[in-house]
């Protein structure tokens, strides 16, 4: 579906607005990469990239993916087997399920953010199998966070390894390194997905983990070794967001935009009905054919939202998901919430 340029953009995850941004670094560089990284296509630039976002992030290595979805179903298809029990969050996302059914490992989910679930499920892991626990940091159809700290507790219970979707914390919270980093926890994580499609306003995606697990990847994860390469000049322009954001500090300036509209919200009719979230995703919860009806309309007063229906959400928890980015202003934000409240029938 494609955003009109006369309307107003709350439904895109260009949170920083970079997506539309040109940098005066990407001039004569190629956009083409020729090949794939173990032929013709690795470059200076890649390991550069590489290198920074290790760094960034606090991690020994990183290895480049052309896109979340490659990201996670070459990291999960390769690193899990027939002799592996993952355990996930029902509400992860779909890239990361077919990495999972990709992997033949045995496949439970337990309930959204449910400690108790997760554990009885630990419980019953089968002795002598890896065991890995998958989640999302921030999950995009929620807004709400991953129990990050309890669930590294269970390891002193359980034996197994936690693999995190990044991909709506990365460039937001932790001061952009993301919510792992942000709880201290990126030594006790075995694998973080890093995505360049949301804040970072370009394209691709970083597994974070170990020396070990990046070499293991370069040689077993299909969706990295059979593609051509990222061109250059995404590299460069991925490397330049990431210093545009952290020299601005635009973590700062979206934590207060989000802040300004839980506030307008919270004085209107909607505020029942908006989901806990500090995250640029905010949910307003509208079953059935409401949620057709406020999306039309928002549409038609110049407003891009989306409404979320089954099957992407389970039946009766339909919803409103508005993004919230740095250029839509306060008016913007006002504006909106008295449409949807006007319409709110």
């Amino acid at each position: 579906e494609i955003i009109p340029e006369t309307m107003m953009d709350f439904a895109s995850n260009d949170y920083y607005g970079l997506a539309k941004t040109h940098s005066p670094n990407s001039k004569q560089l190629s956009y083409g990469a020729t090949g794939s990284r173990l032929i013709s296509g690795n470059s200076e630039l890649a390991e550069k990239l590489e290198n920074f976002l290790a760094n960034f992030h606090e991690s020994e290595s990183a290895l480049l993916f052309n896109s979340g979805y490659m990201a996670n179903i070459g990291l999960l298809s390769s690193v899990a087997d027939r002799n592996t029990t993952i355990i996930a969050d029902e509400y992860i996302h779909a890239s990361l399920k077919d990495g999972i059914r990709l992997s033949g490992a045995s496949y439970y989910k337990f309930k959204h953010n449910n400690l108790q679930d997760l554990e009885q499920k630990l419980r019953n892991v089968k002795n002598g199998n890896k065991c890995l626990v998958v989640v999302e940091s921030v999950y995009s159809m929620e807004g709400d966070f991953a129990p990050l700290q309890e669930i590294v507790k269970l390891k002193q219970k359980y034996p197994f390894e936690i693999i995190v979707d990044e991909a709506h914390a990365t460039g937001i919270f932790g001061n952009g390194k993301g919510r792992v980093v942000e709880e201290n926890l990126q030594n006790e994580v075995f694998a973080r997905v890093v995505t360049f499609g949301k804040a970072i306003g370009t394209h691709g995606a970083a597994v974070l983990g170990t020396h070990i697990l990046k070499e293991y990847l370069i040689n077993f994860a299909r969706s990295f070794i059979y593609t051509t390469a990222l061109p250059d000049i995404i590299l460069q322009k991925t490397l330049d967001n990431h210093t545009f954001i952290i020299e601005n500090k635009l973590y700062r300036d979206i934590k207060k935009r989000v802040l300004e509209f839980k506030e307008i919200v919270s004085k209107s009719a909607l505020s029942n009905y908006l989901l806990p979230s500090s995250s640029p995703i905010q949910i307003i919860l509208a079953e059935g054919i409401l949620v057709e009806n406020i999306e039309n309309i928002c549409r038609q007063k110049g407003f891009f939202v989306k409404a979320i229906k089954y099957p992407t959400v389970p039946k009766n928890q339909e919803r409103i998901r508005i993004c919230l980015h740095l250029h839509n202003t306060s008016e913007q934000m006002n504006d909106l919430v008295k449409i949807m409240e006007k319409n709110w029938q």
